[in-house]
């Protein structure tokens, strides 16, 4: 690095003398080398530099025409690298800059050396922690282009687990080692093909059989680098949902490392290294075995294959082997915790898929790929020629049970499609009643609200009327208490209620409720009487209000008996009172307008500041000629539609005038 100019005023002036200097010598001997008097002198016309002092060449044949100090001679000794005497003072008061502008740099550093050790612990400190998110960074940024997930930290001892609740063997997920959709994290993920592996519950040893060059090897490496980057705190390149343990090592025995000097064959040098890894191997080991007991006799080679595997199935660890041997297939059949997986190969296009399949014994095809590479048809005869009927049979046999596997696999992503619809379906109704059941709850809870607002109200209006009442003499005191009383009675329906409860399962007395029953609103804990009835909706009056409950939220309690003539339905209390409310649906106009007049009348001598006149919708007949006789009546103070709560446009809320006015 260099110290900058701005680093101390003195820095600053020092280096700028300096340049001046500089340019002075060098403009001198500039002069010196392009004039006629020095020139002819010179073994070039130009400027050099020897031992830190500026020098001009001068040719050996011409020492002394010129007058200065020789630095230095050329190879051939044809030059001279002289420094002439106009220029020495030139030189020196550069060489001074130069001393100056290094002691001045030097304390600068030292100052700043002195700065950073009063400052260390804290620099060491910042440093640790900008390493750490520089790491945290990296590993970020690693992720993010591995399309990688954290895994899920399982146990790190794996007994062997016996399926249950019917199952026929354990779930993937519910194996120690469990990564779906693992990549290898060097290749592209785009092109590479994820493999589905697990291992560490009803099994612990995998062996994985299938032709060259169908990602057996890779299918190892994969394991082993994931394994490795998740015990560095880093995410793998996985599906979501892995699963893995800690090892305690984690061993591989993977490629050919033939060695001449030391005298190691292909089968020599696997040998060695698994010899290392049983001898340190433990219970919460990874081991991972490429192409086991390869390199020498097949039969030998086999029998010390299964030999070896039985060894790291004793020792507990969880293993990865793959190998050609049929023996080993055969092993991994009727071994408890050892499993048989392949590599898959498309017969159609002898070519292999580089899918991982758990559970099945892969083929080598090696009659396949021999076509494939161009070997003749003849040859390849001949060689299956020799292949035992037995060996034969085998073949044929794993053939079968691969098809009935890819056919039951099928199926189950089919059902398991299925599943997760209906299970997304189910999520959706769910919340669909849940949002109902809060729309009917907030829909009570408003209209009792509602009802005590309006109930407060009329109590104030009553006290009001009252003491204009008593004033006047007008109205008697029995009068005005039997107004009174029928708002006290209106109250105690009003009271504070318990939260609406679940609706109970519709029994035979909530299906056989009909218009005019009297019944008992589950979720207000209160009686009415059932007033209008639609689909499977009810309108009941309770006290001098009415409300919209479902026939499954009613309990039927009696049955008015049916009369011959339809009445008016005006509510009235004890001690004459006209009611709330007057019912005109069904009525023609002239009668409707009949009753109106009679019930205004009624409604105004009890004293009531307000009336419901109950119209319904219709054809809109009736509620037109009853509001154009309320327009100018000389009872009625205003009027209204009907709130949603008490019924909407089917009915007129009227406000009497005072009695006082009358």
């Amino acid at each position: 690095g260099q110290v900058l100019d701005t680093a101390s005023t003195a820095l600053a002036t020092i280096r700028k003398q300096l340049h001046i200097a500089r340019d002075r010598l060098l403009d001198r001997l500039r002069n010196m080398v392009t004039s006629a008097q020095y020139a002819q002198y010179l073994q070039e016309p130009i400027v050099t530099e020897r031992n830190g002092r500026y020098v001009i060449p001068l040719r050996v044949e011409f020492k002394g025409r010129i007058k200065g100090i020789v630095h230095d001679q050329s190879a051939s000794g044809q030059t001279l690298f002289i420094e002439p005497l106009q220029t020495v003072d030139l030189n020196n008061e550069w060489q001074e800059l130069q001393l100056a502008e290094r002691q001045e740099v030097l304390r600068i550093l030292r100052q700043l050396s002195l700065a950073v050790g009063r400052a260390s612990e804290d620099i060491v400190a910042s440093v640790g922690a900008l390493a750490a998110l520089d790491l945290a960074f990296a590993k970020a940024r690693l992720s993010y282009e591995m399309r990688a997930w954290s895994a899920e930290l399982a146990p790190q001892r794996w007994p062997l687990m016996q399926p249950s609740d019917g199952q026929a063997v354990l779930r993937p997920s519910a194996h120690p080692l469990y990564l779906p959709k693992a990549r290898h994290p060097l290749l592209d993920p785009e092109t590479v093909v994820p493999i589905d592996i697990y291992l560490g519950g009803d099994f612990v040893t995998l062996l994985v059989t299938g032709p060259n060059t169908g990602g057996k090897t890779v299918s190892l490496k994969t394991v082993g680098l994931l394994a490795a980057m998740n015990q560095a705190g880093l995410h793998i390149p996985t599906g979501e949902g892995a699963r893995l343990p800690v090892f305690d090592g984690i061993y591989a025995d993977i490629g050919d490392e033939q060695s001449i000097e030391q005298s190691l064959s292909t089968f020599s040098s696997h040998l060695t290294h698994i010899v290392a890894i049983l001898e340190r191997a433990t219970a919460g080991s990874l081991v991972l075995l490429d192409e086991v007991g390869a390199g020498t006799d097949p039969v030998e080679g086999a029998a010390l294959a299964q030999a070896l595997v039985a060894e790291l199935l004793q020792k507990g660890c969880l293993a990865l082997c793959s190998t050609h041997y049929s023996q080993l297939k055969l092993y991994a059949f009727g071994t408890p915790g050892v499993e048989n997986a392949s590599v898959e190969f498309d017969v159609e296009t002898l070519s292999p898929t580089y899918r991982l399949t758990i559970g099945l014994a892969g083929r080598s095809n090696a009659f396949a790929i021999a076509a494939r590479l161009g070997l003749s048809e003849r040859t390849i005869a001949a060689a299956q020629a020799l292949v035992t009927p037995e060996a034969m049979m085998h073949d044929a046999l794993l053939e079968r049970v691969r098809d009935t596997q890819a056919a039951v696999d099928s199926v189950l992503a089919e059902a398991e499609t299925s599943r997760e619809q209906a299970r997304r379906i189910e999520a959706d109704v769910r919340a669909r009643l849940a949002q109902a059941e809060e729309t009917r709850r907030n829909a009570l809870t408003e209209a009792r609200e509602q009802g005590r607002r309006e109930l407060a109200l009329l109590r104030t209006e009553i006290a009001k009327l009252r003491e204009r009442l008593l004033r006047a003499g007008s109205v008697p005191e029995e009068a005005i208490q039997q107004v009174v009383e029928t708002i006290d009675r209106l109250a105690e329906t009003m009271e504070p209620l318990a939260p609406p409860s679940p609706e109970p399962e519709v029994d035979q007395a909530r299906r056989d409720v009909r218009m005019g029953d009297r019944v008992l609103v589950d979720s207000l804990g209160q009686s009415g009487q059932v007033v209008e009835i639609s689909g499977d909706q009810a309108v009941v009056a309770v006290g001098g209000f009415r409300l919209r409950a479902p026939l499954a939220g009613l309990v039927f309690q009696g049955r008015e008996t049916p009369r011959a003539t339809q009445e008016t339905r005006v509510q009235r209390v004890s001690g004459g009172s006209p009611g709330m409310e007057l019912d005109l649906r069904g009525r023609r106009a002239e009668e409707a307008l009949s009753l109106t007049d009679r019930y205004l009348n009624d409604a105004c001598l009890a004293g009531l500041p307000w009336v419901h006149i109950i119209h319904g919708k219709g054809t809109g007949v009736l509620k037109q000629v009853v509001r154009e006789r309320l327009v100018g009546h000389p009872l009625v103070q205003s009027f209204r539609n009907g709130e949603i709560a008490e019924g909407g446009d089917g009915i007129t809320v009227v406000k009497l005038v005072s009695t006082s006015d009358v």
